[in-house]
């Protein structure tokens, strides 16, 4: 995957990590960048293209398909943090996280993957996080949902393989964005640097990105004993 030239395609842009992806793509050399938003108005980046995309709506996924034929390059960055509990949460909270994190990037992956098919192959770039291998109680409605969406982005791996369409994911533990400014204590990654740094592993044809020392530890973690993770269940 070649990100220079590339026609790429980014779901919730308006803002955030989005807005940085959508800006690195555009400083890379990506030949056009459809930055998407349920409300395009809000897209206010020089040289990107504004497209209407919610997610969540079968048809707006359609609609935004058929209106960008020619990406070689999906980065699905669309997300929600309901941030409810494993006991006490809004069972309606999790099926929001799961309906946005897990079936909006199926959905979308879905509808673009024949063009990028037509098109020569491209890849796919899913924004996950380092609670893909790691959850808290607390907001257990976040983190099963990236579980989730690291289950199904390995799927697609699997099988768009044969069309030639590089599926990666981005592993992140925290960035400084609105998205953790309710964290303010904790060490923050610069989300333009994360941008940059996903954009030249694409590059590379990696198919994980972890990006930051944080998400490395805790993959590392997956091959330990739990308590490598959760340090509480040492104590039992």
């Amino acid at each position: 995957m070649t990100v220079h030239g590339s026609v790429a395609l980014v779901t919730g842009s308006n803002r955030g990590f989005g807005d940085k992806l959508v800006r690195a793509l555009l400083d890379t050399g990506a030949s056009k960048v459809y930055a998407t938003a349920r409300d395009p108005k809000k897209v206010t980046i020089e040289g990107a293209v504004p497209l209407a995309l919610d997610v969540t709506d079968p048809d707006s996924v359609r609609a935004a398909a058929e209106q960008a034929q020619d990406v070689t390059l999906l980065i699905n960055n669309a997300g929600t943090d309901a941030r409810a509990s494993v006991l006490e949460g809004d069972l309606a909270d999790f099926r929001n996280d799961y309906e946005t994190n897990v079936l909006g990037t199926l959905s979308v992956t879905r509808q673009f993957a024949p063009i990028l098919a037509r098109n020569g192959g491209g890849a796919v770039l899913n924004v996950l996080s380092a609670v893909s291998w790691l959850t808290f109680p607390d907001v257990a409605s976040y983190t099963a949902s990236r579980a989730a969406s690291w289950s199904v982005t390995n799927s697609l791996r699997l099988a768009l393989r044969e069309q030639g369409t590089l599926v990666s994911a981005l592993h992140v533990a925290f960035m400084d964005t609105d998205f953790t400014s309710h964290l303010p204590d904790v060490p923050k990654s610069d989300p333009a640097d994360v941008a940059r740094l996903a954009l030249k592993a694409l590059d590379e044809g990696s198919h994980e990105i972890l990006a930051d020392e944080i998400t490395k530890q805790i993959k590392s973690g997956l091959s330990q004993d739990l308590s490598a993770l959760y340090p509480e269940l040492a104590q039992h």
